[in-house]
Formats: structure tokens, C-alpha cells, sequence
């Protein structure tokens, strides 16, 4: 009896295997959230943190517009200036056009001749283009422009030699000094005529222009941070109570700064977008003036408008100077709200 009761009573006391899911639960528990977890709790964090600052600006909008039209008409004046340079620039012709040599043929040299000596210059290093203007040619563009084309008719013969209009790569004092000497040794050629005062003003003038707006530029990119600092400041002292209580209950730097830094960010992008239309609208309304008065010079010169990578820019330099403006203000206010 006892033989055959034994291994029944083996079987019921024999341990089970252990469930390994405690354990394994246990393991994941000790290491913490996984990537994915902890990636959806910082957009999360950084959604909320966006939507709460839309809402408080929403809350305010006439305020908040006139903030970010101060800081567009900030944005504007430098980056207007810096355009009508450009177009000034544009105007007068390029660096090459206004150093352009002139070389002046003798007056036995045919057309042929002045053709054929184009296309060799037109070939050597340091040359961007070269342009033949013949006797004939010359002559009658100065009957035009003098307006005395009926006494030049009395003229026995032209007096005018051939020209050829020489345009260099680089402007560059004593490169186009030794260009200048070259193309003079040339065959058939009796004069070669550099302005290198008119050159030399050119970049004075070009330089002070740059100088002009960059300093214009430091000085309104530093009223915009004073701007967008003392506006975050205001909002910080709206919410003074609020982050004490949450940094009293554990809450970050970070996790008190994020709004502040989007609500600077948001600022600055009504600033860019605003900049961007009041430049548009500016040069849109001055260039009909411009048009006119180059229509009696005879030219068909125009404004050109904001460049869509130069609006991009202003856009993305204006929510970097909101952003920027913001973590200076709440970096500095953040240690007085330490909790005590």
C-alpha cells in the first residue's frame, strides 16, 4: 500500500517551474521606458508647450501684433537698405562694366581689322568680354548724345578712331594696371585708357554703403533682443506664481523655459512675415517712381523686388533673434524664481 501511495504523493508535492514574466517584468521595470516611450513624451511635451503659447499670444492679439510690427519694422530697414544698394549697384553696371579699358585704335585700322583684334583679346586670361565699336558706330553715337549732328555733318572726314571696350574678370588696381599695359603694346592700337579714380570711387562708395548697413544692422538686431527680452520679461512676471510652484513641485529649467522659448520663436515669425510684406509693398510702391524717372532718361531700369532666398533669410533671422532674445530673459530670471 505504502509503495503504490508514494509516488502519487511525489507527484503532488513536486515544485512547480517558476513563471519567468515576474521576473522579465521586474528587468523592464528596473531598466526604465524605452526610446519610443520617452520620444513621444518630449513631442508631447514640446506640443503642449507650442499650443500653450499660441493660446496666451491669442489672448493678447493686439498686443502681440503691435510687438511683432515693431520688430518687423526693425528687420525692415536694414534689409530695405541692403536691397536698394543692390539695385543701386545694379544701376551704375557691375564692378567689370565700370573698369573697363579703352582701347583706341589708330585711325587707319578697317573694321575687319577691329573685328579680328576683338576675338584675340576676347581670348587672353583675365578678360570677361571685349567689344568693337567702329568709326561709323562712334561717330554716330556721339551726334546723338551732343546733339550737334548737323555740324558734324560739315566734317570733311570722321575724326573718330575705332574703339575696343574691354572688360576685365576682376577689378583689381594693379592687375588692371599690368592689363592695361599689355593691350597697349597690342598692334593697332594707339591709346589704352583705364579710370582708376572712377574705379577707386566706386569701391569707396560700395564699401561705405556695406559699412552703412552693417553697422545699421547691429545696432536694430541689438534693439530687437532688448525688445524681445523685456516682452518675455512681462510675460514672466504674469507667470511668476505659477513657476514657483512649478519648480517648488520638481519641475526642470528646461521644462520652465520651453514656452517662453516658443513664444519668442513665434514672435520673431510675425515679425519675419511682416518685414517680408512691408518690403515687398515698399519697393512695389517706390518702384513706380523709379520707372518714371528712368523713363525720361530713356532706360527701362526697374526696382527688383525681395528675393525669395533673401525673404527666407529674414524669416529665419527673425525667429533666431525671437529665440535668442527669449533665452537671454529667461536665463537671467529664472535664478531670481528659484524657490526659497
Amino acid at each position: 500500500m505504502s509503495a503504490t501511495r508514494s509516488p502519487k504523493v511525489s507527484e503532488r508535492v513536486a515544485p512547480k517551474p517558476a513563471d519567468p514574466a515576474p521576473a522579465k517584468k521586474k528587468r523592464d521595470e528596473d531598466d526604465g521606458p524605452d526610446f519610443s516611450t520617452l520620444m513621444h513624451a518630449w513631442i508631447e511635451s514640446h506640443r503642449a508647450s507650442l499650443l500653450d503659447s499660441l493660446r496666451r499670444l491669442g489672448k493678447q492679439p493686439i498686443g502681440s501684433f503691435f510687438t511683432c510690427l515693431v520688430m518687423a519694422v526693425a528687420l525692415s530697414l536694414p534689409m530695405g537698405l541692403s536691397l536698394l544698394l543692390g539695385n543701386v549697384e545694379r544701376l551704375g553696371g557691375s564692378w567689370q562694366r565700370a573698369a573697363q579699358i579703352s582701347l583706341y585704335l589708330n585711325l587707319d585700322a578697317s573694321a575687319t581689322e577691329g573685328e579680328a583684334l576683338r576675338e584675340q583679346i576676347k581670348n587672353l586670361p583675365g578678360v570677361a568680354d571685349a567689344a568693337y565699336i567702329s568709326r561709323d558706330q562712334a561717330l554716330e553715337e556721339f551726334q546723338q548724345q551732343s546733339g550737334l549732328g548737323e555740324a558734324l555733318k560739315e566734317l570733311p572726314e570722321n575724326p573718330l578712331p575705332g574703339v575696343v571696350l574691354v572688360t576685365p574678370n576682376e577689378v583689381d588696381k594693379p592687375t588692371l594696371e599690368a592689363l592695361r599695359q599689355k593691350l597697349a603694346e597690342l598692334p593697332k592700337v594707339q591709346q589704352a585708357q583705364l579710370d582708376l579714380v572712377w574705379v577707386e570711387r566706386l569701391a569707396a562708395i560700395l564699401k561705405l554703403g556695406d559699412r552703412f548697413v552693417f553697422g545699421l544692422t547691429v545696432l536694430l538686431v541689438s534693439a530687437l533682443l532688448l525688445v524681445i527680452g523685456n516682452t518675455i520679461r512681462l510675460h514672466i512676471e504674469n507667470r511668476r506664481t505659477e513657476i514657483e510652484v512649478i519648480k517648488l513641485v520638481g519641475g526642470t529649467d528646461s521644462y520652465v523655459r520651453r514656452p517662453f522659448l516658443y513664444m519668442g520663436a513665434l514672435y520673431g515669425f510675425g515679425a519675419g512675415v511682416l518685414s517680408w510684406g512691408v518690403l515687398a509693398f515698399g519697393l512695389d510702391w517706390l518702384n513706380d517712381a523709379v520707372v518714371g524717372l528712368a523713363g525720361l532718361y530713356g532706360s527701362d531700369f526697374a526696382l527688383a523686388g525681395v528675393p525669395v532666398a533673401d525673404g527666407l533669410s529674414l524669416l529665419l533671422g527673425a525667429v533666431l533673434l525671437g529665440y535668442i532674445g527669449a533665452w537671454i530673459a529667461v536665463a537671467r530670471h529664472l535664478r531670481e524664481l528659484a524657490p526659497k
